[in-house]
């Protein structure tokens, strides 16, 4: 029996979310704008935090600052029983400044503080990998455990978010893992090719291109086409984007290795990524078992959620 469920391998920061009207720069030099709010956040962080909530035995692992965002970190793990592990960050912790307009649209700039050559160290994510069933590797800098991984006989899952098709070290990610998340964000237009890249020269059984309100599209071994599902209209009003690709691809991975058909994986993620909307910041309010069940049987019930 494995300790973890899941194993998140990097991904952990801070976002400061900026409320604008509109994602412009408006004239002259000064705005007045709502509440400017830290919060933990980043990409590993929102799979972690939503493995957790979904009660899946989660273990995180990083590199944090001793500052105060690690302190922040720090205080919000301790205060949900998250299992965290870290090692110093030469460079403090990472941070995003994310401005998010009135329909819940943001812009991220990202602080890519780290040193270029800052990796986790084999000897600090071995003894976790080693006793987790599935491992999500949420930054470049913890790519070296794919290889551990697949010795192990571990699954592994990446997300390359916004990605073009471009730079190897992507590429490298892409291929390494056996299901594999993106958003079709920067090649709309090419998406399915750059799906079928993946697929054909890589390990992975899975990708899944997520695609904001027009839902997502998936494609397997199995099919040779590419499946589109579609999103899932939120309950309550849109405020706030950040975290839904998050909280799709931890629905989706729930469901995936719990054995699920790609149908129920592609419709829990829909459920999780409408909920993660509703609630302002990143990673603030998290979708539990019970939530996301009964939002998927309430999805069920109307019809919707369909692939194409």
């Amino acid at each position: 029996m494995a300790d973890f469920d899941v194993l998140v391998l990097g991904g952990v920061g801070v976002d400061t979310i900026v409320p604008v009207p509109e994602l412009t720069v408006p004239p002259g030099d000064f705005l007045q704008v709502g509440p400017i709010r830290d919060y933990v956040a980043h990409s590993g962080n929102g799979v972690a935090l939503g493995c957790h909530a979904l009660g899946l035995r989660t273990k995180l692992i990083d590199f944090l600052g001793a500052d105060p965002l690690g302190e922040l970190v720090l205080a919000r793990y301790a205060a949900l029983g998250l299992d965290f592990s870290h090692l110093a960050a030469p460079n403090g912790t990472p941070r995003a400044v994310n401005l998010v307009d009135r329909a819940g649209h943001r812009f991220s700039f990202f602080d890519a503080r780290h040193p270029a050559d800052l990796t986790l160290p084999r000897d600090f994510y071995l003894p976790y990998l080693s006793r987790t069933r599935h491992a999500h590797v949420a930054s470049a800098r913890a790519a070296g455990a794919f290889a551990d991984a697949h010795r192990l006989g571990v699954t592994t899952s990446a997300d390359l978010h916004a990605w073009s098709g471009e730079h190897d070290w992507i590429w490298a990610m892409a291929r390494a893992a056996d299901l594999v998340f993106m958003s079709a964000q920067a090649v709309p237009d090419r998406i399915e090719q750059l799906m079928h890249g993946v697929l054909d020269t890589g390990r992975a059984s899975v990708v899944v291109a997520t695609q904001g309100a027009e839902g997502c599209r998936v494609l397997t071994r199995d099919e040779p086409r590419v499946r589109r599902f579609p999103a899932v209209a939120p309950e309550r009003p849109v405020v706030d984007s950040n975290g839904a690709g998050d909280g799709f691809s931890t629905a989706f991975l729930s469901v995936w290795l719990a054995g699920g058909p790609i149908e129920e994986c592609a419709l829990a993620g829909a459920v999780s990524g409408a909920f993660a909307c509703g609630a302002p910041g990143t990673h603030e309010e998290l979708m539990t078992a019970a939530q996301l069940a009964a939002g998927v049987a309430r999805v069920k019930v109307s019809g919707a959620g369909q692939p194409r």
